[in-house]
């Protein structure tokens, strides 16, 4: 994959990387089949007026060609991650323009692989063409730049982390989730605050922004493991389905969707795959298939047999958060213990414990 890079404001006190990966907001209607097809970028900003009043200089660094976020992989994590790690000392902030579809996974994934992350990573997008007259994505573009650039009296960003911002709404990455595939309110956290909200004015709710360590290097990683699977659960689930997946001799990492609080089925046959893949060293996390709330695997029996057989508490982690976590702890680790050990901890602030 190649890329081409292009200034379009320049000799402004702060500068940003827009990073344009693809997805909706840079599309246009092919005229022939009515189909929405990637373009460039930097053709479609220039013809954008607010882009030239934004008091921020800004580099564009452009995909080509452009993907669907739906074809988004671990490998084009480590191209972020390498992109941003490479440009770190030269911008402010980065806004990372990206399809909606898998925006929650990559915006976790990268939470994690760049470990001590001192500067505002915000991924953006739009439900309709930057383009098009209804757009959603000027906005959403525009208040991410501004966003990305932001920082203190001392200097020190106000934002410090990899976040999602959407329609209005500053949110943590690693705790963020689709919820809407039509209206422009796409993303919410529903087990974290905003960390800002944009109206006429950004208010930003400091207290809950995360505080790096100024001190200290931000550390990018790129290996990932994907060996990982989501297992959801449901009313009549069957065992000879569910063994095959168990069994398969690559898997590493399980995200289970269980019920309520943390509930699965008392089934012996279930019970028994379980603790027999977590004996040869299969982590299973357990989430909630519930938008809000966390798992609490002592509340009831059920719960409490799956922590017998070795299911680890997700406690209230997305599942998209849960599913990078594991790839990226896998990629560190050999050890299951250890990717254990990391899946119990809050690493970047996706869980409450």
């Amino acid at each position: 994959m190649s890329y081409n890079k292009n200034t379009c404001v320049i000799n402004r006190s702060n500068q940003v990387l827009l990073i344009y990966t693809g997805g909706t907001i840079g599309m246009g209607q092919n005229p022939k089949t009515g189909a929405l097809e990637p373009l460039d970028f930097n053709h479609l900003i220039s013809q954008i007026p607010e882009f030239s009043s934004i008091k921020t200089g800004i580099e564009v660094y452009q995909f080509t060609p452009p993907i669907d976020s739906s074809d988004m992989n671990p490998s084009l994590w480590a191209q972020l991650v390498k992109i941003i790690s490479d440009k770190y000392d030269q911008y402010d902030g980065f806004v990372i323009l990206h399809g909606t579809d898998t925006m929650a996974f990559t915006a976790s994934a990268l939470s994690y692989m760049l470990e001590n992350l001192t500067k505002p990573v915000i991924l953006t997008g739009s439900q309709l063409p930057i383009g098009q007259l209804r757009t959603d994505g000027k906005e959403n573009l525009v208040t991410s730049i501004e966003i990305a650039a932001a920082h203190h009296e001392d200097g020190t960003p106000i934002v410090p982390e990899v976040c999602i911002y959407f329609s209005g709404r500053l949110l943590r990455g690693n705790r963020s989730t689709k919820m809407n595939a039509d209206g422009f309110n796409a993303f919410d956290s529903f087990n974290y605050p905003h960390l800002a909200d944009a109206g006429v004015s950004i208010v930003y709710h400091e207290e809950y922004i995360l505080r790096p360590d100024y001190n200290r290097p931000m550390t990018p990683y790129y290996a990932t493991d994907p060996n990982v699977v989501v297992f959801t659960l449901f009313p009549g689930i069957q065992d000879h389905i569910v063994r095959h997946m168990l069994e398969a001799p690559e898997l590493r990492g399980i995200v289970m969707r269980t019920y309520g609080s943390g509930n699965a089925p008392q089934r012996p046959w279930l019970l028994k795959m379980l603790k027999e893949a977590s004996d040869r060293g299969v982590n299973i996390i357990n989430i909630s298939q519930c938008a809000a709330g966390t798992v609490e695997m002592a509340r009831y029996d059920t719960g409490y047999q799956l922590k017998n057989a070795g299911v680890i508490s997700g406690y209230d982690s997305t599942v998209e958060s849960a599913v990078a976590k594991l790839m990226y702890l896998q990629g560190l680790y050999t050890d299951p213990q250890m990717v254990r050990n990391g899946m119990n901890c809050n690493m970047r602030g996706e869980i409450s414990i």
